[in-house]
């Protein structure tokens, strides 16, 4: 039990300074340092630094699992579903802006390194876009669903990437609320893609 508590440790705070730090920058010295462990007892839990990202991937899998399935049970209308991803934009807007989103900047990283592990750290989109695709078709969009899931995620990240490189927190929120609009308007009859007014960053 001892054990497996310890793990979880550092799987945890390695996911944190992978995040704010980035993988590539982040040593086992700095993970070791936050959990308050020797790095003989460290290397007991993880002998590698892929092993470990391994078990962070893994972590952020398990956690988006159940932040999806818990999007899921509290709201039953698909529309209102999807407004649980949306605002997480605001929700998350402090750390977004500070270190960019969680899911974008390790799949970024980790392809520019041609990291093995980069189409596995890709599952955590893949669990936003299945996830967004099932809810549009539930929303009466079947045919347009995963193009639909692909259009909002891929806004969510260019709002989030933004959002890091100008710290505006008036543009997140305007964007949150185009992004609503654009979901209202979603409704079986409209236009895959109405138009939208976007405020202009200056």
């Amino acid at each position: 039990m001892v054990a497996a508590a310890t793990r979880q440790q550092i799987v945890e705070a390695a996911d944190r300074l992978f995040y704010e730090r980035g993988f590539e920058a982040t040593s086992f010295a700095d993970i070791a340092g936050t959990v308050g462990l020797s790095r003989g007892n460290f290397y007991y839990h993880f002998k590698t630094k892929d092993e470990l990202l391994d078990a962070v991937i893994t972590h952020r899998l398990l956690k988006t699992r159940s932040m999806l399935d818990g999007w899921e049970a509290k709201a039953e209308a698909p529309d209102e579903r999807i407004l649980s991803f949306v605002n997480l934009l605001i929700v998350n807007q402090t750390k977004i802006m500070a270190h960019g989103c969680p899911v974008g900047t390790l799949c970024g990283e980790l392809a520019k390194l041609d990291h093995i592990a980069k189409s596995r750290a890709a599952e955590l989109f893949d669990l936003f876009r299945h996830w967004l695709s099932r809810q549009f078709r539930a929303f009466g969009r079947e045919a347009e669903a995963d193009a639909l899931a692909m259009h909002i995620l891929m806004r969510s990240q260019g709002v989030a990437t933004l959002a890091a490189a100008y710290c505006d927190e008036i543009f997140v929120r305007n964007e949150v609320e185009n992004m609503r609009a654009w979901l209202a308007a979603q409704r079986p009859g409209t236009p895959v893609f109405p138009e939208t007014h976007s405020q202009q960053h200056s």
